[in-house]
């Protein structure tokens, strides 16, 4: 543990140094502290019950995350985000409905776990791995073939659920993979995310 986390002290160090950031300090290290703020993008793929009226759709996220000596190698992070789903062919086919969509507006808190890294001679590769609490707050729009007689409408609610996930770092860039779960509204998504410093002392 101790080793690795002299690992991340220097990954912040060239972060601080790429970025032209200065941080004197006299004597030695006594404590590593950073927050960063990442952006990610990706698609997302809907399952179960949600496939049977969603399709591919896509997402993007921003992140804030902290972490310090006392939590290394684990980073705590909160995130906020937008997701949208199409409507299925297969929903159009059996229904009157000529255009119906799902947005999503996702809120996160949750921890991240980074493993050792698996390649140390150029760039880190650290397997992670996260979780998270969800609240994210659906939007759906019905809208109707105008032969059909049906007034269009919005469909609004919210939703308690949670997120796994785990992929790749090389630390200033990550893919992730990750499962999210929603009462009826379960997806798989892929996001490729940038991870850049806010904040960096040592």
């Amino acid at each position: 543990m101790n080793s690795f986390r002299l690992i991340m002290r220097t990954t912040f160090f060239i972060i601080l140094l790429g970025f032209g950031f200065a941080y004197a300090q006299k004597g030695p290290i006594d404590k590593a502290r950073g927050l960063f703020v990442a952006f990610g993008v990706g698609p997302r793929l809907p399952i179960n019950y949600f496939a049977n009226s969603s399709d591919l759709g896509y997402g993007f996220n921003v992140e804030l995350s902290y972490t310090d000596d006392e939590y290394l190698p684990i980073f705590l992070f909160g995130k906020i985000g937008f997701d949208q789903f199409p409507g299925s062919q297969e929903l159009y086919e059996v229904s009157d409905l000529s255009n119906y969509s799902t947005n999503a507006l996702p809120v996160s808190f949750g921890a991240r776990y980074y493993f050792p890294p698996l390649v140390e001679n150029i760039v880190l590769f650290m397997p992670i791995v996260e979780v998270s609490f969800d609240y994210t707050y659906f939007q759906k729009l019905h809208q109707f073939k105008a032969a059909s007689g049906k007034s269009n409408y919005l469909e609004d609610n919210s939703k308690v659920g949670f997120s796994v996930g785990t992929g790749l770092s090389m630390f200033m860039m990550e893919v992730l993979a990750s499962y999210t779960y929603f009462q009826t509204n379960q997806y798989l998504s892929v996001d490729l995310k940038v991870r850049l410093p806010l904040y960096i002392s040592f």
